[in-house]
């Protein structure tokens, strides 16, 4: 009997554990909160659209210029940079929604009514924002 409670003992123990550990946060995961300061290019091309759009369809959840909000990660950080999210992951993104894999936000959802062509200035946009901050 007494082996049987000490068994139940350890095992309710590392039940606890395993879920504590499964509640918290990657250790590689990046910051929630970027607080550089950021640098605001002259926008040129199809940046200049882009902004638009991007104020007017990504903003409530990236935030201005792209600097992230309590909603959503910052486009202007190094994980976003070309080598590891391509412009195709933009597009993706836009497009059918991702599943959460570096922040703690939440999976993002499909943007409703945008097209490729204005995924593409945004991403010049962001792209603009990136370099203007030693991204790449």
């Amino acid at each position: 009997m007494r082996m049987i409670i000490t068994v139940t003992g350890i095992v309710f123990a590392v039940l606890i554990a395993v879920l504590m550990l499964t509640n918290q946060p990657p250790q590689n995961a990046p910051d929630q909160q970027q607080t550089a300061q950021m640098q605001i290019p002259t926008l040129t091309g199809a940046a200049v659209m882009g902004k638009t759009f991007f104020d007017a369809k990504c903003a409530l959840c990236h935030g201005a210029n792209a600097s992230g909000t309590e909603n959503g990660p910052p486009l202007v950080h190094i994980i976003y940079e070309p080598n590891h999210h391509g412009d195709e992951s933009f597009l993706r993104a836009a497009s059918q929604g991702v599943r959460a894999h570096h922040w703690q936000f939440g999976d993002m959802p499909p943007v409703e009514g945008i097209t490729q062509g204005e995924v593409k200035q945004i991403i010049a946009y962001v792209r603009s924002l990136q370099r203007a901050n030693g991204i790449y």
